[in-house]
């Protein structure tokens, strides 16, 4: 099956690709010179259909539309929707890590709890009225200082306790296979079966 993912993220279309195996062909969006929809739903359901729809629309393949981000507890939830964009310009991740450190200074280890959320919407057309969407939580909590080298995002602050370090210390397949993404798709791939 051809897909088209619905973000010019190279962290995100990586997992994904990785993820989806054999059976499917996973294009970016910029692949075709389309550019990034705007986020303007209040839930991560709806960014994740705008983001499928636009792509769709854009191409004519089917397009999967992927809204994922952070949200502590602590924070009441921030930064959610705006975990790109946390820190003002989209995609800074060493800016974005350094505002939500800053914001949890002083926080103890038990009021740090955390998680990445991940809905992904597959739309076969633009105007596709039954997006097949799944949902993928990770529970954990964040750090007080980076650590581990691989992953992207917010992944050096986010520890896995399931996995006792952080999302950044864990080898790529095991952190594609368990984080929110890993278990979004799994749920994706059950809708397609």
């Amino acid at each position: 099956m051809e897909l088209l993912l619905a973000s010019s993220n190279a962290g995100k279309l990586a997992e994904l690709r990785e993820l989806l195996g054999a059976g499917f062909q996973l294009h970016a969006q910029s692949e075709f010179g389309v550019g990034d929809a705007g986020e303007t739903g209040l839930s991560f359901i709806e960014n994740a259909i705008l983001k499928a729809r636009h792509a769709a629309r854009a191409t004519g393949l089917p397009a999967l539309g992927d809204d994922s981000g952070l949200c502590v507890d602590a924070l009441g939830g921030e930064p959610g929707l705006y975990s790109a964009r946390y820190a003002g310009r989209h995609g800074d991740s060493d800016a974005n890590i350094d505002k939500l450190l800053g914001a949890l200074a002083g926080v103890p280890d038990d009021a740090r709890g955390a998680r990445f959320v991940c809905v992904l919407a597959l739309v076969r057309h633009a105007d596709d009225p039954m997006p097949l969407i799944a949902e993928g939580r990770w529970e954990g909590r964040i750090l007080h200082a980076r650590s581990g080298g691989g992953g992207f995002g917010y992944d050096p602050v986010f520890f896995s306790a399931a996995h006792g370090c952080s999302a950044a210390a864990l080898p790529a397949e095991v952190k594609n296979r368990d984080s929110h993404r890993g278990i979004a798709l799994a749920r994706l791939r059950t809708l397609l079966a």
